[in-house]
């Protein structure tokens, strides 16, 4: 629960100390700010691919377990893309852009280039958590269904609030209910009441 959890929670504590816009007085703040995220927004995926670890690779099931893979692996890529032009990019033109009278010609280029990186990436997201709800459903029924639906609704959530206060927030912790919801819902194999079946030559020994 702590593994999956831990990257939305550290994101929602960034997105509330992320400055509200990028100006020179905040340049030197959203760029560092950008450059530790760096590695923590790839992380998000943890909280899928945990619940994915050692899923069938054979079947619809295992197909979607590809497709949730590749889903995580693009929202990586792509977001951290965001993460590097319309952060540490911009906010280092913008710090260093000297006597520029407007800003405007300065970050506008930078944040129409990210935020299309950035929603490619979060809807590639979406994508996995579909998919990840279709490979994980056939073992454990009903009970992914609460996490899959706060996921998906996180995930829409996060194609434009990103982690800013305080949508963006918001949308960490609930990508952080989520991720608990699914690993709650896949840490059992069977029912509740339900005794797992004794492998073949497992005789009773009386004691």
């Amino acid at each position: 629960m702590a593994i999956v959890t831990a990257a939305p929670l550290v994101l929602a504590a960034a997105g509330i100390a992320h400055p509200h816009g990028l100006s020179r007085s905040t340049a030197s703040d959203w760029t560092q700010l950008h450059i530790a995220l760096l590695p923590l927004f790839p992380l998000l995926t943890v909280g899928l691919l945990v619940p994915l670890w050692h899923r069938p690779r054979v079947g619809l099931s295992g197909f979607a377990t590809v497709v949730a893979w590749v889903g995580s692996f693009v929202y990586a890529v792509f977001y951290t893309g965001l993460d590097a032009v319309a952060g540490i990019s911009a906010g280092t033109a913008v710090e260093h852009s000297g006597g520029t009278a407007s800003l405007g010609p300065v970050k506008r280029p930078l944040y129409d280039t990210g935020e299309a990186l950035g929603q490619a990436g979060a809807y590639a997201l979406i994508g996995a958590i579909a998919a990840a709800a279709v490979a994980l459903f056939p073992k454990y029924g009903a009970r992914i269904l609460p996490g899959t639906a706060v996921l998906l609704a996180a995930g829409w959530s996060f194609v434009d609030s990103h982690i800013f206060w305080p949508r963006g927030v918001w949308t960490m912790l609930g990508f952080a209910l989520g991720f608990a919801l699914l690993v709650w819902g896949t840490g059992k194999s069977a029912p509740s009441g339900v005794l797992p079946r004794r492998p073949a030559g497992d005789h009773e020994t009386g004691e």
